[in-house]
């Protein structure tokens, strides 16, 4: 077992030199992704040398999926769907939480160590061999896993592959797929603006990017300017687009139609998922009409969704949404004296979304527990995302602390899997930094706008000088974090950032977590003390909410 990890960690290690490095992806942002045009010829050309050809892509009978928010839930409840229906299934998403295996999931369950590292190497190899020349370009991380997955998916000999697009669709390394059975849209917004444009018309131009000529493509409920988009390029590509409507909490018999994933945003996602699964296995049977479909009977396959009521479903789709996980969305993890609640949300939407979810399952929980209950924020966010847009809404759920800290699980050490070449550890910790002064400028302007509000019996809105000067504008502007251990806003929230996600769990359990260091342990202020019960919520960053989850573990 252990000679078994160490060659999983050299194979991790090897892909890890395959992520551009910081100054690489500041010179491609400031080109405006010029070089973007070439990126699915490239990989055709990479998918050839390890020897794939279209054809044998086409062979996959592949479930495209591209969006803004929910495209991985949306892949994961089509997942779940076809394997209750019996079909051996494939599924390739990003990112991982926790180990890069996740991304290659075979009949729901990640690709075991060894076989991660043995498929690993042969497509390494494979693609070493066949370099011409030393100028000869090895494909950039995100894209060799791509390929990997469409080695592992036929060596693996499954009979659906569902592929969630990494980042837009046009140029996405996941669209050398030439013709997918179906395609899917999940709720688009504001994400990775740097690259794909800074208006939603411009984002969803990208995702449309997916749509094949004569392949049916589906789309949740969207803004009108990108629905408009979607329809247009539907248009131009030649494929029939139709809108899916939220799935209902009960279908046209009156039983209930329960998701395996929590959140309100989820019945978009599962109601597109079920119109995805529906043409693909309506493909399947047409397919194979000499063969017996792996399902209960043929009408099982005969419901839709229409904006009045969803038809009865067949018992394989209902347990397929209800037996559906897909960790660290909207996720709550109980351990004894502390519960995390685990979403990655990274734009205004999903946000929102979290919040209503936390306020909720939160305040169920609180009324379980006699003694007091405390809560608290874990926060971090990257790239080029705004993060005023993710915290302001944050700040109006009455933490009793918020935390800060990077996408590093250890302040010495990070494992390979969690290994981040992309960014300098500077710049991150410089923006967990500009986040929590954002969040106390943001917390103190509540606090007097309340103030103001109240003015008739409260009338001393000021803050002191020491605490005016704390948060400047200069302040934030500048990265001086000299003053900033524990910023203590009277009445209000208490801040504190950290250099690694173990430190700042240390702290935010106040040691009740056992799966993280005490060498550290930093007092915490009174106003938190003899807690009965501490509530976490972690947001902001997926891979924030991998790093807690590898952490602390999952249920």
């Amino acid at each position: 077992m252990v000679t078994l990890d160490l060659d999983l960690d050299e194979a991790v290690t090897k892909l890890n030199t395959l992520q551009s490095n910081a100054q690489t992806l500041e010179k491609i942002r400031k080109q405006g992704g010029k070089r973007s045009e070439q990126n699915v010829p490239n990989m055709i050309k990479f998918a050839e040398r390890v020897g794939i050809s279209l054809d044998d892509v086409d062979k996959l009978s592949i479930i495209h999926v591209s969006g803004t928010k929910g495209k991985g839930s949306t892949c994961a409840f089509c997942e779940s769907i076809l394997r209750h229906q019996g079909y051996k299934t494939g599924f390739f998403s990003s990112p991982h939480l926790v180990e890069v295996r996740e991304r290659f999931r075979i009949d729901g369950i990640p690709i075991s160590r060894e076989k991660f590292t043995n498929y690993f190497w042969d497509v390494l190899g494979k693609l070493e061999k066949t370099k011409k020349s030393a100028e000869d370009p090895m494909p950039a991380y995100f894209a060799f896993l791509t390929v990997m997955s469409l080695h592992v998916f036929l060596k693996e000999k499954v009979d659906v592959a569902i592929m969630e697009v990494g980042i837009g669709g046009q140029y996405d390394s996941t669209n050398l797929v030439r013709k997918p059975v179906v395609c899917g849209v999940s709720s688009l917004g504001l994400d990775h603006t740097s690259i794909l444009g800074e208006t939603i018309d411009k984002i969803a131009w990208h995702k449309a990017g997916i749509f094949k000529p004569g392949v049916p493509a589906f789309t949740s409920l969207q803004q009108e300017a990108a629905l408009n988009v979607l329809q247009n390029r539907a248009k131009e590509i030649g494929c029939p687009l139709t809108i899916v409507p939220s799935l209902p909490m009960l279908d046209s018999n009156g039983d209930d139609i329960t998701l395996g994933i929590s959140g309100t945003m989820q019945r978009h996602n599962a109601a597109l998922a079920v119109q995805l699964c529906k043409v693909w296995t309506d493909s399947r049977q047409k397919d194979q009409s000499q063969q017996e479909a792996p399902s209960e009977d043929d009408n099982n396959h005969q419901f839709i969704l229409n904006h009045t009521e969803v038809k009865t479903l067949p018992t394989a789709v209902t347990e397929g949404l209800r037996q559906c996980r897909w960790d660290g969305r909207d996720q709550r993890i109980h351990k004894t004296g502390v519960s995390y609640y685990l979403d990655g949300a990274h734009t205004l939407e999903s946000v929102q979304q979290c919040i209503e979810w936390f306020k909720t399952s939160s305040a169920e929980e609180s009324k379980q527990i006699s003694g007091r209950v405390i809560r608290i924020l874990l926060f971090n966010s990257t790239g080029d995302r705004e993060a005023n847009v993710l915290i302001e809404p944050l700040v109006d759920c009455g933490f009793d602390a918020a935390v800060f800290c990077p996408n590093i699980l250890f302040s010495t050490s990070n494992t390979v899997d969690a290994t981040n070449l992309t960014v300098t550890k500077e710049s991150q910790l410089n923006r967990v930094l500009a986040n929590m002064l954002l969040f106390e400028r943001l917390a103190v302007k509540k606090l007097q706008q309340q103030k103001h509000e109240k003015e008739s019996t409260q009338t001393d809105t000021s803050c002191s000088a020491a605490k005016k000067s704390k948060l400047d504008n200069d302040s934030l502007e500048n990265g001086d974090n000299s003053q900033h251990t524990v910023c203590m806003i009277e009445d209000s929230v208490i801040t504190k950032d950290f250099p690694c996600i173990s430190s700042a769990l240390t702290w935010a359990t106040q040691g009740r977590e056992p799966n993280t260091s005490l060498q550290s342990f930093t007092e915490v202020p009174s106003k938190l003390r003899n807690a009965e019960h501490i509530q976490i919520l972690v947001t902001g960053s997926i891979h924030l909410v991998g790093g807690v989850i590898g952490l602390i573990g999952s249920e």
